[in-house]
């Protein structure tokens, strides 16, 4: 995934790339965001009534012929009522954009997740957990704050300038040539210190999501952390990579913040400039220099008004730029969130590819070469040949490409060179689910889901009778261990089954396995968690799982691929040996030596 470069140049129309996908979140919700757009109008425009009627009363009190107190009275009323009405639609409005906003970022939040089911592998093993729950997480919380707050007062801030223009027009029509001068100055300055501002936080999302990667990653091995003593080292290497965070943050938030200002600013400046005009205007109107009906004539309850309502024409604008910063963190976070969206899925079947049914189970390499990187091969040339119920095994150094043959059988990556096939049908005809729904598979990195144990075992055979569960766990030599917990079949296990030991977490896997039907086998280092003298009682309950079917093992203890069919030996990613195990100890190559090393 080609994730955030901060020295890279920003992409133009990005900005309005992701504004319209948010856009087409907020429409999902349309009817709600009509709603919210009336009540925005509505609590609005009753605000800006509140400073007309504030002016008229003035005017009254400072009428000719004395105080007109009725008039007073009346408009006075009448300013409360409006500013009432707008704080009850203010706040239904409030209520409403919180509503709204989850439902935004729920829909958004299970896109990003049904978009993670679909990913191919290579996703997940170029992407670090922690900076996609990270993703999943912050990210789309600061989405959330910016819909049901920020939103709402972009609304709001664009009708109270309109609307406060209007009114303003309609009092003194030269005044309004100030906004000429301070207007573009504000547009001129936030756009400027916009540019500058959304590269940090977008490096800042980025930062935060290392960091929750780095975190996820330590806590998942504190136990080897403790055994090596590296506390303090890790303590060390983490708060280096808190304080690039706090860096980050730091910058992001501290150039933000000098936006406000600036526009604060230029808008006193402006009000200052009303003041001084208006009372000559109003002073020259008073002494009959400007008659009534001028274009510069000014009472002073105009000019009440005109300075009322021009902090109403300010102080949206001035608002938004405080605000800007958040919108420029949403839009980074928005724009991260887009890219694992945007990620291309797993690629479709083939057209016109076919289901796998009741597949025998005759499996066959021919001249298979991949590598994970072009240029860096990791399998050249590899050819086997696996019947129907044949067991081959694969053994070699680390590193030697085993695992990369499994990859390949599931399809979890694609073959650079050569043919893989499936009686007779070349897996690239097949369709992905009825290929992988043919295996089964027990690795040596056990995984459990939050759940019963009897829900884990029976995990992808949703028909799977009580007694085929109670049976599976019996060969497994794990049935006599759940029945001793105090809730049996029925414990629930926690955040990867961390409440049982990690044997147990693999004799669940195996019998997981026993209760699938599947025609084809792979196990890889599945037994490599349990102690030799349970591995010995597994190897019958093994043996009866393999029996019949066409199974693929990858086994460092040789012990476990002595009654194999086929034992294939990997370096450097070829095939140097294959033969039984008789075979191979008769010829004293690397397979004999590598015996020997663990028998002698």
């Amino acid at each position: 995934m080609t994730d955030f470069d901060p020295n890279a140049p920003r992409r133009p129309g990005r900005t309005k790339y992701v504004t319209l996908r948010l856009g087409a979140y907020v429409l999902r919700c349309w009817p709600l965001f009509v709603l919210a757009i009336l009540l925005t109008l509505g609590a609005n425009q009753l605000s800006l009534l509140g400073p007309r009627f504030s002016g008229e009363a003035i005017d009254a009190v400072t009428a000719a012929g004395g105080v007109q107190f009725g008039v007073v009275k009346e408009k006075a009323l009448r300013m409360l009522t409006c500013y009432l009405g707008s704080a009850v639609l203010s706040y239904l409005l409030s209520i409403l954009m919180v509503h709204l906003s989850q439902r935004i970022v729920r829909a958004m939040r299970k896109d990003l997740f049904d978009h993670l089911t679909v990913l191919p592998v290579s996703f997940f093993d170029a992407t670090a957990t922690g900076d996609i729950v990270s993703r999943m997480s912050y990210d789309i919380d600061t989405i959330n704050t910016t819909l049901s707050h920020d939103v709402v007062q972009v609304m709001a801030s664009a009708y109270a300038v309109v609307g406060s223009l209007i009114f303003m027009w309609r009092i003194s029509r030269p005044m309004i040539a100030i906004f000429a001068v301070t207007v573009p100055a504000s547009i001129l300055f936030a756009r400027f210190r916009s540019r500058l501002v959304r590269p940090l936080f977008r490096r800042r999302s980025h930062m935060y999501g290392e960091l929750n990667g780095y975190a996820e990653e330590m806590l998942s091995g504190c136990r080897t952390i403790r055994a090596y003593h590296q506390e303090e080292e890790i303590g060390r290497r983490f708060n280096a990579r808190d304080d690039e965070t706090m860096d980050a943050f730091r910058k992001a938030e501290h150039f933000g913040a000098l936006l406000y200002p600036g526009m604060m600013c230029i808008s006193n400046l402006s009000i200052t400039m009303i003041t001084v005009m208006g009372g000559i205007l109003y002073m020259y109107s008073r002494q009959g220099i400007v008659t009534a009906g001028s274009a510069f004539f000014l009472t002073l309850g105009g000019l009440a008004q005109f300075v009322q309502y021009s902090r109403r024409f300010a102080n949206p604008i001035n608002e938004f730029a405080n605000i800007m910063h958040e919108f420029q963190s949403a839009f980074s976070a928005a724009e991260r969130v887009f890219r694992i969206i945007d990620e291309p899925a797993e690629p479709a079947d083939a057209e016109g590819a076919l289901d796998l049914a009741e597949p025998r189970g005759d499996v066959s390499l021919r001249n298979v070469c991949f590598s994970y990187v072009p240029e860096t091969p990791i399998l050249h040339d590899v050819t086997v040949d696996a019947p129907a119920g044949k067991t081959v095994a694969i053994v070699g150094p680390t590193g030697a490409g085993k695992t990369t043959i499994i990859n390949l059988l599931m399809r979890f990556y694609d073959v650079t060179a050569g043919t893989i096939s499936v009686d007779g049908h070349e897996i690239c005809a097949l369709t992905r689910d009825s290929l992988r729904r043919a295996y089964t598979m027990v690795l040596q990195d056990t995984w459990l889901f939050r759940g019963t144990i009897f829900e884990n075992i029976a995990y992808g055979r949703e028909d799977a009778a009580p007694e085929e569960v109670y049976a599976a766990a019996r060969a497994a030599r794990i049935d006599a261990y759940v029945r001793r917990l105090p809730h049996g079949y029925d414990t629930m296990l926690t955040d990867g089954g961390v409440n049982i030991s990690k044997g147990q977490r693999q004799l669940i896997t195996i019998a997981r396995a026993m209760v699938g039907n599947s025609r084809m086998l792979i196990l890889d280092e599945a037994t490599s968690n349990v102690d030799s003298r349970t591995e010995q009682q597994i190897q019958q309950a093994m043996a009866e799982l393999m029996r019949g079917r066409t199974c693929f093992v990858i086994a460092h203890r040789l012990s476990t691929v002595r009654n194999a069919d086929c034992i294939l030996v990997l370096q450097h990613g070829q095939i140097t040996e294959r033969g039984t195990h008789d075979e191979l100890i008769a010829r004293g190559g690397f397979y004999a030596t590598l015996y020997q090393s663990q028998f002698s």
